[in-house]
């Protein structure tokens, strides 16, 4: 008897073993392929890391990641472009350059800064460089030529990157825009508010005095925006506006200063701040002192020659003030900002445009 059930328990148990094998057989070699895939799928995941079910969801998420400021998930972001990457003298090469100028306080911004490109061309240069890359893909849209100041194309590249920072905003990222036509002298950081009620600080191309007022210029060249549920409407409530009617042809700048003159500011709740030009300068309105100057943005100008000409200037005067400074330990030194001639002739006649390129020679 005793005989009997041990032959019975062996037979059960290579009975078993051959309906495991002739299953796994049918999976492999006589299933329909999607039951293979899902079968195989499902045997990857488990062999893989078992932090995969927390890793990031997409390449986005992956580079804000990588580029954000630990707990408080802050990035430096800007957008670029193939007119903004070639050249002898590139914008993206000044805007790198100024970094490394400002010392110390900038350097280690750039392993805080993500790349938004909108080409090839553009992603590749940025991977090149080892920088943190975002390939933003837009369908049937080419924006790897230069965007003249309120082309067509120039107005559908500034709504796409509304839409696009609206999105970093909703993944719980905040964000420092800037474009690369801004010179980054001194840490920025040090100047913004860290009053988490502030939920947005903007520049300005003409600061009136009060960084509460309405009146102030605003540029969305160089802005800090805080992720929270009012910036996320605002974001949202400002693109809804590129299939309004009311402002076709607008630039997104223009629709979010008509929104806020609206009164949409106040009906979220949102405290917004605008920056003083003494510290967040421009060429429309120069830093008085350049022993507080923060950023110099090439506004108030129309093309990326005159931009590339007239910030090449910038830097030059900026190591003349630092070599300056150095050598006058003891006092303030006084620093001035040469003419923007190149950006001023670029809103004038294609004679004037000929008098910044003999310059240039």
């Amino acid at each position: 008897m005793e005989y009997y059930k041990k032959n019975h328990r062996l037979i059960r148990e290579l009975v078993i073993a051959a309906i495991l094998i002739a299953s796994v057989t049918y999976i492999f070699f006589c299933a329909p392929e999607n039951i293979t895939t899902k079968f195989s799928s499902f045997q990857l995941h488990h062999l893989s890391n078992k932090t995969a079910l927390t890793s990031p969801r997409d390449d986005l998420e992956i580079a804000l990641k990588e580029a954000s400021m630990g707990r408080n998930k802050t990035v430096i972001i800007a957008l670029v472009n193939k007119a903004y990457v070639e050249g002898e003298i590139s914008m993206l090469s000044l805007f790198l350059e100024s970094f490394w100028l400002g010392g110390e306080n900038t350097r280690y911004l750039v392993n805080h800064l993500l790349l938004v490109t909108v080409d090839q061309t553009a992603y590749e240069r940025c991977k090149f460089l080892r920088l943190h890359c975002y390939r933003l893909v837009t369908d049937g849209v080419d924006f790897g030529g230069e965007k003249l100041y309120m082309s067509s194309d120039f107005i559908k590249m500034m709504w796409r990157r509304t839409l696009f920072l609206g999105d970093v905003l909703k993944r719980g990222y905040s964000f420092v825009f800037t474009d690369t036509d801004v010179m980054w002298l001194n840490n920025p950081f040090l100047r913004l508010s860290p009053d988490e009620n502030e939920d947005i600080q903007i520049s300005s191309d003409q600061f009136y005095g009060d960084p509460w007022s309405e009146q102030n210029l605003m540029n969305t060249g160089f802005y800090y925006a805080r992720s929270n549920n009012k910036t996320i409407a605002l974001f949202d409530k400002w693109y809804q506006m590129k299939a309004n009617s009311t402002y076709t042809n607008m630039k997104e700048q223009d629709v979010l200063v008509s929104l806020m003159r609206n009164g949409l500011f106040g009906e979220l709740g949102m405290k917004v701040r605008f920056l003083e030009t003494i510290y967040f300068s421009g060429f429309c309105e120069d830093s008085r002192d350049m022993n507080v100057v923060c950023t110099v943005h090439a506004n108030c100008c129309r093309s990326i020659r005159a931009k590339v000409f007239d910030l090449t200037v910038v830097l030059q005067d900026w190591r003349k003030f630092k070599r300056a400074t150095a050598k006058n330990k003891t006092s303030s030194t006084v620093g001035y900002w040469s003419g923007h001639l190149g950006c001023y002739n670029s809103w004038a006649t294609k004679n004037s445009t000929k008098q910044i390129n003999t310059t240039e020679e």
